[in-house]
């Protein structure tokens, strides 16, 4: 399996929330994660990525993305995807429902090692997010 199909069955199972099970098949072991965003500070593997985003869709249950670009750069070992969020915060998950709706641009770059995603980099901005969510 090319790295490109490899980041494209990560990506759709991350951001439909599936969660770690359905995801370390494409991943390196111990796999790690960085965003520069204050709501995923505390995360630091691919593994706690994906749980958070399976949490995510909780309080956002017909949260989907739709994707605008998705490019493999075989020299430097990565695929990039960008794509927006989309959900409305319809489930109280403790804080209220708020009915609001986000519409979220971010961007994965996922490093490959041996066919497998060895770190991603989530390019985010967090703060706009919550906002729209009504949460900050």
């Amino acid at each position: 399996m090319s790295n490109k199909q490899t980041a494209h069955n990560f990506f759709d199972a991350c951001d439909t929330g599936k969660g770690w099970d359905a995801c370390k098949q494409w991943c390196t072991d111990g796999a790690t994660f960085s965003a520069q965003a204050d709501a995923l500070a505390d995360v630091s593997s691919i593994e706690g990525y994906t749980e958070w985003m399976k949490g995510l869709l909780v309080p956002i249950p017909d949260g989907h993305y739709e994707m605008k670009s998705f490019a493999e750069d075989a020299e430097s070992g990565n695929v990039t995807a960008a794509a927006v969020f989309h959900g409305t915060h319809t489930v109280d998950a403790g804080a209220g429902i708020t009915g609001k709706t986000v519409a979220a641009d971010y961007v994965y770059v996922m490093d490959f090692e041996g066919g497998k995603i060895r770190h991603m980099t989530k390019i985010w901005n967090d703060g706009h997010s919550l906002k729209q969510l009504g949460w900050a």
